[in-house]
């Protein structure tokens, strides 16, 4: 999957399959790392950063399908964490 183009390729339901798919082998690369260790321990970052993928184009076609309404209460919720952050 590395570096694949996720726009168009695969449709909500595919990404979620293939997040499911991901967590899976980076679960079994983590047991086999700890187990007997790896020959290439940078595959646990690859997956990593391929499961980080997933779910930022998932999280970008949630915003994408989301209503002005949801939009508009996300950037209220930002705008308060940033201030109860400059309060402490």
């Amino acid at each position: 999957m590395a570096k694949e183009n996720l726009d168009k390729d695969f449709s909500i339901e595919d990404l979620r399959a293939e997040l499911k798919d991901l967590e899976t082998q980076h679960q079994k690369l983590k047991f086999d790392h700890a187990i007997r260790g790896l020959a290439n321990p940078i595959s646990l970052r690859d997956s990593r950063r391929d499961i980080a993928r997933v779910h930022t184009e998932l999280r970008k076609r949630e915003l994408e399908l989301a209503s002005a309404e949801d939009l508009e209460n996300r950037t209220k919720l930002r705008a308060r964490r940033r201030r109860m952050r400059k309060a402490k």
